[in-house]
C-alpha cells in the first residue's frame, strides 16, 4: 500500500491553521489495526479545534490529525493483535485507557485516569487511514448503514445519557438539540418514554427534533417549564438531559425535574457555573455527569437497540461532504442549521 495519506491536519495553533495534506500512513505496533477511513463524522469538539478555542489552546499541541467519528475497513493487522481480520466492518472506540487504573480495573474505563483520546491527544480518523489498539476496534453488523455506523461514538454518548436514567415509560426532557441532543431523542422513544420534551433556540433544529420523536418541542424555557407542570400534574420531568452546556439551560434543568428525579449533563461549559445547591438538595436529585461512553457496556446496548429496528436516527443526518470541501463542513456547522454533517474521501 501507499506510503502517503491524505489527512485534515490542525497545522498551526491559530483560526486558520487547519489543512489538507500529505502525511505518512500510520507504522503499526504489534498491538495495533490499520483502518480505511470510509465514512466519518465531525464532532463539535472537532469544531473547538478548528476555531482554536481557549480549551483547544490549552489542550492540543499542532501538528495534529483530528477527528474521531469514523466506520471503515480493516487494511492491515498488528502481529499480536486478536479478534481482528483483514477486510473486517469497524468503527473504533476513541477513547484509549490504560487498563491499569483503579477507574479501568472497577469497570469504570470511561473516566480512565490515564486516558488518551483519538483525534485529540493521538492522531484521528481525518485521514484515509487510522491506527487503533485492536482492543478499541469495534465490529459492526453489516445491516448497519455506513453512515450510523460512522457516528455510533456520539451516538453512544446519548445512549449512555438516556441510560443513566430510566426513560421507559417516562416523561424526559431533552434540553440543546445540537446532534447528541437529537440522537438523545430518537435513543429516549427507542427505548419507550412517555413523553419527550425538547427545548431549543434553533427552528431548523427543533424541526429535527420532532422528526426524531419530540413530543412537544419549546424554543422558549418558561412555556416548557409550564408546560411540563401542567402535563405532569406539577410533578415535572421524571430525567432531564442537558446537552447543550448553557448555564441558564442548566438552571432550567433543576427546575424542570421532579423531585427525585434525575439531570443528565453531556453539556460542556465554558466555565464555572452557579448552581441552586438547595434546589438539588430539597428536592432530592440525583445529577450524573455524562463523559464519552461506558466501555464496552454503551456499545453493546447502542448496537442492540440499531439491531432491534427501534432505534431510527436517519433524520439526524442532514449534509455530507467530501474531505477537501472540509472548510464547508464546518461552515455548515457553525450555521446551527444543521443535523450530523459528515465526511467522505
Amino acid at each position: 500500500m501507499a506510503e502517503m495519506m491524505r489527512a485534515i491536519v490542525k497545522a498551526r495553533g491559530e483560526p486558520n491553521g487547519t489543512e489538507l495534506r500529505e502525511v505518512p500512513v500510520p507504522e503499526l505496533c504489534d498491538d495495533e489495526v490499520l483502518i480505511r477511513v470510509d465514512k466519518a463524522g465531525i464532532c463539535g469538539t472537532d469544531l473547538h479545534i478548528y476555531t482554536w478555542d481557549p480549551w483547544s489552546q490549552n489542550r492540543i499541541k499542532p501538528p495534529l490529525v483530528y477527528g474521531h467519528e469514523f466506520a471503515g475497513t480493516v487494511e492491515k493487522v498488528g502481529r499480536s493483535a486478536q479478534g481482528v481480520a483483514r477486510g473486517d466492518f469497524v468503527s473504533g472506540e476513541g477513547h484509549v485507557v490504560c487498563w491499569r487504573c483503579n477507574a479501568c480495573r472497577t469497570g469504570n474505563a470511561h473516566v480512565c485516569q490515564n486516558l488518551r483520546v483519538l483525534g485529540v491527544d493521538l492522531d484521528g480518523i481525518f485521514a484515509e487511514y487510522v491506527k487503533l489498539p485492536a482492543t478499541n476496534v469495534i465490529h459492526n453488523d453489516a445491516r448497519i448503514p455506513l453512515r450510523v455506523a460512522a457516528v455510533q461514538d456520539p451516538l453512544g454518548n446519548a445512549v449512555h445519557t438516556a441510560f443513566s436514567g430510566r426513560p421507559s415509560g417516562h416523561t424526559v426532557a431533552v434540553l440543546g438539540c445540537g446532534p447528541i441532543g437529537l440522537m438523545s431523542i430518537a435513543v429516549a422513544k427507542a427505548a419507550g418514554a412517555r413523553d419527550i420534551i425538547a427545548v431549543e433556540k434553533n427552528p431548523f433544529r427543533l424541526a429535527l427534533a420532532k422528526k426524531l420523536g419530540a413530543t412537544h418541542a419549546f424554543d422558549d424555557g418558561a412555556k416548557a417549564l409550564a408546560d411540563v407542570r401542567a402535563m405532569t400534574g406539577g410533578a415535572g420531568a421524571d430525567d432531564v438531559y442537558e446537552m447543550s452546556g448553557h448555564p441558564k439551560l442548566l438552571e432550567l434543568a433543576l427546575q424542570l425535574a421532579k423531585p427525585a428525579g434525575g439531570i443528565h449533563i453531556l453539556g460542556i461549559y465554558g466555565g464555572a457555573v452557579p448552581v441552586d445547591m438547595n434546589e438539588i438538595v430539597f428536592k432530592g436529585l440525583n445529577v450524573h455527569g455524562i463523559h464519552g461512553r461506558r466501555v464496552f457496556d454503551t456499545w453493546t446496548r447502542m448496537q442492540g437497540l440499531l439491531l432491534s429496528g427501534k432505534l431510527d436516527i436517519d433524520a439526524v443526518f442532514t449534509h455530507d461532504f467530501p474531505f477537501d470541501k472540509f472548510d464547508e463542513a464546518i461552515a455548515a456547522m457553525k450555521s446551527g442549521d444543521c443535523g450530523k454533517v459528515t465526511l467522505h474521501w
